[in-house]
């Protein structure tokens, strides 16, 4: 069951970033990069439980630190980016 997980989180990964590369806006890429970073955090925590190391955990947490970051960063770019 666990293999089915890491196999439909790849498949939504790659999806994510065919629209990442071909969004038709600034947002939905942004969007698309979001999404990414919570596909590597979903493969890091189940790859956690697979091999049973803490480790990937603690990746996993700090991809949602920094996707969190990344994205408050690009919503202040868009926005001074309208006005």
């Amino acid at each position: 069951m666990k293999e089915l997980s890491l196999f439909l989180l790849t498949v939504a990964l790659a999806l994510t970033l065919y629209r990442l590369l071909r969004g038709p806006s600034l947002p939905d890429r942004v969007l698309g990069l979001e999404m990414v970073g919570f596909g590597f955090m979903g493969l890091a925590l189940v790859y956690a439980l697979l091999t049973r190391q803490v480790f990937f955990v603690d990746v996993a947490t700090v991809l949602a630190l920094v996707s969190f970051l990344a994205t408050i960063a690009f919503a202040r770019f868009i926005e001074r980016s309208r006005e």
